[in-house]
């Protein structure tokens, strides 16, 4: 059936595109065309008396909405995988909290393995929104066939919890395994040369060394320890579990099959799936003949209107919340980019509209370029400078991603953020080595020493590297300031805690580079309390994206890019080879991106992963 229905949209297409190219319309209006006609009736979802909320472990979440060409290109793919933003999740949980048609909320983890990349500071919040949905009294089922530690820790928090009879857990810790290029580099006769500061500052060595450095061994061990330990006690106080019998769970089974599980007390029940949905539909009292329970989608139920339950504020003012989700790079950037052009332009709009009252910047970023950062960073301190400016810290803020943060009003941040990595870094790479080996050379003339310093005929001189070293140096010095400055710390202290080094957010906050351990919806209200608007604003979001209209019309050379499948979505991948594979590919993606004029990065390492 499916295969006739792409035939038949194919057949359909194929006949309209003659039609469009008769009538001299751009492949990009006609498809967008097709997409408006396609969504233009839909009409808000209807919820049924005595529903269950379906929560698809599998979807893909983000900071902000998904954009129009993701959704088009979701359209025509026929990919299957809902994206839904967190803050659009998170409304939809307290609203289904508050809404009496809605008994409880089922969280689906029959195919969540391995599938969504939301990092556990993500799932913190998530997990804190479904604690204040149960503690109304309303019930959350999680069923799931083959559980890790990602999805557990998120299903973990429901009133009864089920494992099919053939499935298992794996509760065996957390690690990070980063790949090194230096073998393969040297085989093929790439040279590498480094300028950095900051002895944690590991993000160069997949280019330098074959294994991990004592220093940057150190600093990933602390990090994993401290998450797993926020994840034992987490898990443990939902389970009545000790953090001490989950460690020797993690030690001494690592994998439970079903009946294990059970009997270690990390599920309640063993059961099939039509076991499970006999249970839902006696919560929703569904009549037995029915296939199924009474329900609805988290995705669907996202679009009932809230108005009626309280839930959807309307004011003249404004919260914004401005997602820098992504690499951060110079110029404006692309989709899933943090341009400092383009991010710099958005604050300076912010701060001249008199109707926003406060900023909240969510950061969910390794980093990336200095002079971007540098450029968001001023923007960011001028509107601090007329109206609040809240920092929300997702599941990774860290060097460049810190640097934004530091001239804000207060930092928030989860127990399991990825934040610190306060260093900088140059690589500079040459082919020298692969231009001789396949019988290339080169030449030079000049009419200055370091006129051809930025050549990939050849490494750098010492006295090249003297002058990349001091613009490091330099930047890093700026880096230190800015933090002591906009953390009130002496900068000798910053010294100490910089370095390059990552922290999680419980330790962050105790050295004094966040200020209180919460989420998006803790940072947004404290905002709200800044800028002394009580009840009485609503959230307007950032960067926002352009209507049909302007689509249909404007420049969309980029949109066609996209839509055809240049950046096509991720697969869910369980062969090791094929991850290993997909990681090298990420890593060069990265490389593509670094765009710094100054080639000077503040920057997680590359491949940084906790698995």
């Amino acid at each position: 059936m499916t295969n006739f229905l792409k035939q038949t949209f194919a057949s359909l297409v194929g006949t309209l595109l003659g039609l469009m190219i008769f009538f001299g319309l751009s492949t990009t209006a006609f498809l967008l065309l097709i997409f408006a006609a396609a969504t233009s009736q839909e009409v808000s979802p209807q919820v049924k008396d005595k529903s269950m909320v379906v929560f698809d472990l599998s979807m893909n979440i983000t900071d902000r909405e998904p954009s129009s060409d993701d959704l088009l290109r979701k359209a025509l793919s026929g990919e299957s995988n809902t994206t839904m933003s967190l803050r659009s999740i998170l409304d939809s949980i307290e609203k289904a909290r508050v809404d009496k048609r809605i008994v409880g909320i089922y969280l689906n983890a029959t195919r969540s393995s391995g599938t969504n990349s939301a990092g556990f500071a993500t799932f913190k919040e998530i997990r804190r929104a479904l604690q204040k949905f149960r503690a109304s009294g309303k019930k959350i089922i999680a069923y799931g066939m083959d559980w890790g530690e990602r999805e557990y820790y998120l299903s973990s928090v429901a009133d009864t919890i089920v494992l099919n009879p053939l499935g298992a857990m794996e509760i065996n810790g957390l690690s990070s395994q980063p790949m090194f290029l230096t073998g393969a580099l040297d085989k093929y006769g790439i040279g590498v040369q480094v300028v950095r500061v900051g002895k944690f500052k590991g993000a160069v060595e997949p280019f330098i060394r074959d294994k991990l450095s004592p220093e940057n061994r150190q600093q990933t061990q602390k990090l994993l320890d401290d998450v797993w330990r926020e994840w034992r006690l987490s898990v443990g106080k939902s389970r009545k579990i000790t953090p001490q019998n989950l460690q020797t769970i993690a030690d001494n089974k690592a994998i439970l099959l079903a009946d294990e599980a059970k009997k270690q007390g990390l599920v309640d029940r063993v059961a099939y799936f039509d076991e499970v949905v006999s249970q839902l539909k006696q919560l929703t009292k569904t009549d037995k003949k029915n296939k199924t329970f009474e329900q609805i989608s988290l995705s669907e139920y996202a679009e009932v209107p809230g108005e009626k339950l309280g839930v959807e504020r309307d004011s003249k003012n404004k919260i914004a919340v401005v997602y820098a989700e992504g690499e951060i790079v110079d110029g404006k950037g692309e989709e899933g980019q943090v341009g400092g052009d383009r991010f710099a332009k958005i604050f300076r709009q912010l701060r001249q509209d008199n109707d926003v009252k406060a900023v909240v910047l969510r950061i969910n970023s390794p980093g990336g370029s200095a002079s971007a950062s540098e450029v968001m960073q001023r923007e960011v301190l001028l509107t601090q400078e007329k109206k609040p400016v809240v920092v929300s810290m997702g599941d990774v803020a860290a060097s460049g991603g810190y640097w934004i943060a530091t001239d804000s009003n207060r930092i928030f941040a989860e127990p399991n953020t990825v934040t610190g990595s306060i260093g900088v870094f140059g690589v500079l790479f040459n082919a020298q080595k692969l231009g001789n080996n396949n019988g290339i050379t080169w030449d030079s003339v000049k009419t200055g020493r370091y006129a051809d310093t930025q050549t990939v005929s050849r490494p750098k001189s010492s006295q090249e590297l003297q002058l990349y070293q001091r613009s490091v140096n330099r930047i890093y010095d700026l880096f230190l300031q800015k933090v002591a400055k906009g953390r009130n710390l002496p900068k000798q202290k910053v010294s100490e805690i910089a370095q390059g080094r990552v922290w999680s957010g419980t330790t962050a906050k105790e050295i004094g580079l966040v200020d209180e351990i919460g989420g998006l919806d803790v940072a947004i209200k404290y905002a709200a309390k800044q800028a002394k608007l009580g009840d009485n604003w609503e959230i307007q979001e950032h960067p926002r994206f352009s209507t049909f209209e302007e689509r249909l019309f404007g420049e969309v050379s980029e949109e066609v890019r996209t839509i055809l499948g240049v950046d096509k979505p991720q697969l869910k991948v369980s062969n090791p080879l094929t991850v290993e594979l997909q990681k090298l590919g990420q890593q060069i993606a990265i490389l593509q991106q670094m765009n710094d004029p100054q080639g000077i990065y503040a920057r997680l390492p590359f491949n940084f992963r906790i698995e």
